[in-house]
């Protein structure tokens, strides 16, 4: 089988949409396509933390940022009128399982009218060819298998954020099935697919209840890091390993359409799949500076035990593979925190450890 790469020089003056565009995912996504030369429109809400990603690397700088809530059809409508995309890549996204048990309306309304707006926006804009919707590895029904999902498998969720997702992944079938149907590609000349993620991990997220940047907040704070499930196992991968896939999605979706139409799982290697305990360990030696990790005792909400994804279709078909190992993802955070920490450019940061990824995929 011929090799597929994800090919820098496609994206060169490509007009893009990118949704959540403030967010950490979405800053790092930025900040890429920004450095391959597409024309990128990011469509967000302002940036939930302080600090964010997307501020201190002066993401912004070189693409059109709009402040916008993907709840507002009226208003994404005139943002894809005005600026005619041609690929959209859907990331907005109340993203936190934790969160959606306080505000379950706010997760379902963002994750599933707002997948609805976005795909009914795409539906009035005949310059759009291609969409990835990206959801998430917990849009599977979890029977806390040792094996892992394959794309196949049926949708669900335990709590409103998984659930969410889960209703998304049914949004973006009904709408290619209803709307932009594979058999009439000729007619309407759009591809939709949706991308499957694990936990993702990297430079700049400050989030609230997420495990590196509750070590991060602790460890430069002289204090040990609280942990709720330490025995808990997740497809681990930074950042950049996802959004690769993402962006080779989309290239062939844009060159080759409807074969490529579908629900695609990216996610590491089975030994990169560990629990929570490994990766306190490694980064708190990593880091060093008398960095520690204690239990953190009391009641919790519900959170899976065990969750692991099957990429053999996008292996096999999109030729893609992780690049790097846990151990090396946990060394680039470190090395970008410390850099943050003393003051250093975080804008060529992040363009230097693109790069550097970029290298390792060849």
């Amino acid at each position: 089988m011929e090799k597929v790469v994800m090919n820098p020089g496609f994206w060169q003056g490509k007009r893009v949409l990118l949704t959540g565009h403030t967010g950490f995912k979405g800053s790092w996504l930025s900040l890429w396509l920004q450095s391959m030369g597409a024309n990128v429109t990011g469509y967000a809400l302002a940036p939930l933390t302080s600090p964010s990603l997307f501020e201190v690397a002066r993401v912004e700088q070189s693409m059109i940022s709009i402040i916008g809530d993907i709840r507002d059809l009226a208003h994404l409508k005139t943002v894809f009128a005005d600026y005619k995309p041609e690929i959209v890549i859907h990331m907005a996204a109340q993203a936190l399982v934790r969160y959606s048990y306080v505000e379950p309306v706010e997760t379902y309304s963002t994750n599933v009218m707002g997948t609805v707006n976005l795909l009914e926006a795409v539906r009035c804009t005949n310059s759009v060819k291609a969409v990835v919707n990206v959801t998430s590895d917990k849009c599977y029904e979890n029977r806390e298998w040792v094996w892992g999902y394959r794309e196949n498998e049926a949708m669900g969720g335990f709590d409103p954020y998984s659930n969410s997702k889960g209703c998304a992944e049914l949004v973006s079938a009904a709408y290619r099935n209803s709307f932009f149907h594979p058999e009439k590609y000729q007619t309407h000349g759009v591809a939709i697919a949706s991308g499957r993620a694990g936990n993702v991990i990297g430079g700049g997220d400050w989030a609230d209840d997420r495990l590196i940047p509750d070590m991060m907040r602790a460890i430069t704070q002289g204090q040990p890091v609280r942990i709720r499930n330490p025995d808990s196992i997740r497809p681990w991968q930074h950042v950049l390993e996802p959004l690769s896939g993402y962006l080779l999605l989309a290239q062939k979706l844009y060159e080759e359409g409807v074969d490529f139409a579908e629900g695609w799982n990216f996610g590491p290697n089975d030994d990169d799949a560990k629990p929570v305990q490994w990766i306190l360990n490694e980064l708190t030696n990593v880091w060093g500076d008398g960095a520690s990790w204690k239990l953190d005792g009391g009641d919790h909400p519900h959170e899976a035990h065990y969750l692991k994804l099957d990429c053999s279709k996008a292996k096999s078909r999109l030729q893609w593979q992780p690049r790097w190992s846990l151990s090396e993802a946990i060394g680039q955070i470190c090395t970008w925190h410390k850099a943050h920490l003393a003051g250093g450019d975080m804008h060529t940061m992040c363009l230097e450890q693109i790069k550097q990824y970029e290298a390792a995929q060849r």
